[in-house]
């Protein structure tokens, strides 16, 4: 695998490198190959899968609809012995 230095990075962009790969837990090196695969598109960051698009019919629910659903369905957890036989 090939290694490039990259010379006279100024201390802005050496701060944004260093905060993101502490950030997100990862070494400046990583952080630095993640930031240009992402900008050249050889591993698309997940923003760029649409995936906001399709939230919609996700099948979302909030507390009331899962309270529901769960009143719904209470009966379902009972076992029947008679089944078992």
């Amino acid at each position: 695998m090939k290694s490039i230095t990259i010379h006279g990075v100024d201390k802005p962009l050496s701060d944004l490198i260093r905060s993101k790969a502490q950030s997100e837990g990862m070494s400046i090196n990583k952080t630095i190959k993640k930031v240009l695969e992402e900008a050249f598109g050889v591993k698309p960051t997940h923003e760029n899968q649409h995936r906001e698009d399709f939230k919609g019919f996700c099948g979302l629910w909030s507390e009331t609809d899962l309270s529901d659903f769960e009143e719904r369905t209470q009966h379902l957890s009972k076992i029947d012995d008679e089944d078992w036989k």
